[in-house]
């Protein structure tokens, strides 16, 4: 190529996997001691907040495709931390006791996620970024 690497940089696919990659490796970090990865977590999260919660409504708020989420929930129902009934067509998602137990650990994995990545980028930027990555994101994803 020839090139400096500094166009990797400006280009914003390259930077944003990069960022993705470093948050991948501190959430897996924080979350490790809850057992089950980040991506799992924050499913877990949102059901134990809503219980009964529609399968496709999970999918458009995660913003992950259903195939993903239904593989995340088979995950979680194996582990017995959710349990899904059916009602008509929909797939209603709930927690089970020990899933709705293990609410207050991941909460303190995100929260000390949370810290991390702040203590490393700071406040504002942290804030910063966090609304430019999802004003990006919902943009992207129309």
């Amino acid at each position: 190529m020839g090139q400096d690497k500094s166009f990797l940089h400006n280009c914003l696919y390259f930077t944003a996997n990069s960022l993705a990659r470093g948050m991948t490796r501190l959430a897996e970090a924080e979350f490790a001691r809850t057992g089950i990865s980040p991506s799992h977590a924050f499913l877990m999260m949102f059901v134990n907040e809503r219980p009964g919660s529609i399968q496709k409504d999970l999918s458009d708020e995660l913003n992950l495709a259903p195939s993903t989420v239904t593989r995340f929930i088979d995950t979680l129902v194996r582990k017995g931390l959710l349990r899904r009934t059916a009602d008509g067509r929909n797939a209603l998602i709930y927690p089970t006791e020990e899933g709705a137990r293990l609410q207050a650990e991941l909460l303190g994995a995100w929260q000390r996620l949370f810290q991390r990545y702040t203590q490393i980028l700071g406040e504002e930027d942290s804030q910063s970024l966090t609304q430019a990555v999802d004003k990006a994101a919902r943009a992207l994803g129309e």
